[in-house]
């Protein structure tokens, strides 16, 4: 109960940046409620009319005829309570529709936002497929549950609260009556709503698992259906999907306990107004339009209980929802940096670790002591069997995680003093998976340098060897890339990642296996490329090409965090040491 109390203060804090339209919904809620609450009351009131003037006719003492413009005035205004108390209920859905699609917009801005000021440790240890079920799947589903459940929870509330009063003032025996049905059935969905919510909570979560699944197996469809893993795949999707299945079953079956049961104290409620009333009807206690109008309220009481008890399910949906957003907005940012510091204008590229310690958890160190010295303009290569620590290394020099101890320094400078924004401003990466916006090239290519001219765009995609491609595609450089990118081949695509690392003139260069993806055509072509770009630039080579490792200044062999052996390919290859053994390993054969 104190953590439903928390989200719906948090939410309402969303809800109150657009008071002024969410009050005036209420007011024409309320509004609209009380009007058709009066409806019949003043039914009843003509029915007395008909049952007077009958009465007296029927004695004979005095000739009259049915008083038809009192009833007749009555019908108008019954008339006129109906049309105004639909026009509010009309405003109040257009007033709050609004409300509602401003909150969820301001969630969804919130929670982008919070995504782009979080480390990337958070989105290592979360699938993608579940963060993108709370991005869009959670917050579509408070949206929806607001705009059908809160002006249905707050009119019912307000009919319910008016038809007590005017039954107090027709029989208070039978407002007694009336109102147990609203107790009882609070009861019996309090009783099943806790029995119930644990169910949809594990509902939200299964189905964040389930859209990381599809997301995961979907992207490597290609690779499932190769290996013949299509029945293993089936068999995943049906034990995700077999627990949606059971866990919203088992929700929704204690939910439906609500509603037949408040059915069933109204109809017991009923029955005793009936009864009752009709008992008082005959012996003149109470007038024949006044049960009538009694009766009529125990249905304006049920029926906002019974919409309230159908909404529970969604409500508890909604709950869930809400508590997995939170979840998201409640996560730590990186730490903030407000302060920059003046760097020289021309910076060498020199790196320098020195007693580096770190681990991606407190009680599992990868990288106990790493020091190395890179000097500027060098180009160095990083090799090590898996697990070594060399995309590791990589995480580090970019801050991606913050190290436990020690120090790294570029031109004498911690990257530590510098923000996250001017240290990564000096790099340029080359992932060996190419990504790419479905947007025209030359926007792909301008992503590393946004205010690039096209004379810019063109000279990059030149010095990598894409230009040539580039100019036979029907609209060249305003080609638009589709949604998979799939209309260019795996090469071109690296080309690209290329160019836009070249227009963005980095000072030092990180090449996460560039190579590794294209054929021996496309390689060479990278390679003219890159040794035109490394010049007087510090570069960072990931990679398993020979070729690459051959020719650079410095070879770094790391095993289980540790930078075992330095030097270069020659010198290695004499220390008869553990890179020689992995050059023989992985290399001579290509050689």
């Amino acid at each position: 109960m104190l953590e439903l109390k928390m989200m719906s203060k948090r939410f309402y804090s969303y809800i109150k940046l657009h008071k002024i339209k969410f009050f005036v919904a209420i007011v024409f809620a309320i509004v609209g409620a009380l009007l058709n609450a009066l409806v019949p009351y003043l039914l009843g009131l003509a029915i007395t009319e008909i049952q007077e003037n009958i009465k007296i006719i029927a004695v004979g003492t005095i000739v009259s005829t049915i008083n038809f413009n009192y009833i007749l005035t009555i019908i108008s205004y019954i008339v006129a309570v109906v049309l105004f108390g639909q026009t509010a209920v009309y405003l109040s859905s257009v007033f709050m529709t609004q409300v509602i699609q401003d909150t969820m917009k301001k969630i969804r801005t919130d929670v982008s936002e919070k995504l782009n000021r979080m480390p990337i440790s958070y989105f290592d240890g979360h699938k993608q497929g579940d963060i993108l079920s709370r991005i869009t799947n959670d917050i579509d589903t408070v949206g929806n549950a607001m705009q059908q459940g809160f002006l249905v929870i707050i009119t019912s509330v307000i009919g319910m609260v008016a038809a007590i009063i005017i039954l107090i003032d027709i029989s208070w025996v039978l407002a007694i009556i009336a109102g147990l049905i609203i107790p009882g059935s609070y009861f019996v969905s309090q009783f099943f709503t806790k029995k119930s919510q644990s169910y949809f909570d594990n509902l939200q979560v299964s189905l964040g698992k389930l859209n990381g699944y599809i997301q995961e197996d979907y992207s490597g469809f290609f690779v499932m259906k190769l290996y013949g893993q299509e029945t293993k795949s089936e068999a995943d999707f049906k034990a995700i999907n077999h627990e949606i299945a059971e866990v919203g079953f088992k929700g929704n079956v204690l939910s439906a306990f609500i509603m037949p049961l408040s059915g069933f104290i109204t109809n017991i409620a009923y029955l005793g107004i009936a009864v009752l009333g009709g008992y008082m009807t005959f012996s003149g206690a109470l007038s024949v339009g006044n049960l009538v109008a009694a009766c009529q309220y125990v249905w304006q009481i049920n029926n906002p209980v019974s919409q309230i008890t159908q909404l529970i399910p969604a409500g508890q949906i909604l709950i869930a929802s809400l508590k997995r957003i939170f979840e998201i907005l409640d996560e730590p940012d990186e730490k903030l940096e407000y302060e920059q510091i003046s760097l020289p204008e021309k910076l060498e590229g020199t790196v320098v670790f020195e007693h580096v310690k770190f681990g991606y958890y407190p009680e599992n160190i990868l990288i106990e002591d790493l020091s190395f010295e890179v000097k500027s303009g060098q180009t160095v290569a990083i090799v090590g069997p898996t697990g070594a620590g060399k995309t590791t290394l990589i995480n580090l020099l970019l801050r991606f995680y913050e190290i436990n101890s020690g120090v790294i320094k570029i031109d004498g400078i911690s990257i530590q003093e510098m923000t996250r924004e001017q240290l990564r401003s000096l790099f340029g990466m080359v992932l060996q998976d190419a990504w790419l916006y479905q947007t025209t090239i030359s926007e792909n290519i301008r992503l590393g340098k946004l205010n690039a001219n096209e004379y810019e765009v063109v000279d990059s995609a030149k010095i990598a060897n894409v230009h040539h491609f580039i100019k036979t595609l029907d609209e060249g450089y305003n080609e638009l890339l589709n949604e998979e990118t799939s209309n260019i081949s795996q090469g071109q695509k690296q080309l690209l990642t290329i160019a836009r690392a070249i227009i963005s003139n980095p000072k030092i260069l990180i090449l996460d296996e560039a190579t590794s993806s294209v054929d021996t055509r496309l390689e060479v072509l990278i390679q003219k490329a890159m040794k035109k770009i490394m010049q007087g630039r510090t570069s960072f080579v990931i990679a398993h090409r020979l070729s690459t490792i051959k020719e650079a200044d410095l070879i770094l062999v790391m095993k289980d965090g540790q930078i075992i052996e330095k030097g270069c390919h020659e010198d290695l290859l004499k220390k008869k040491g553990f890179y020689e053994k992995l050059y023989m390993s992985q290399f001579a054969e290509n050689e």
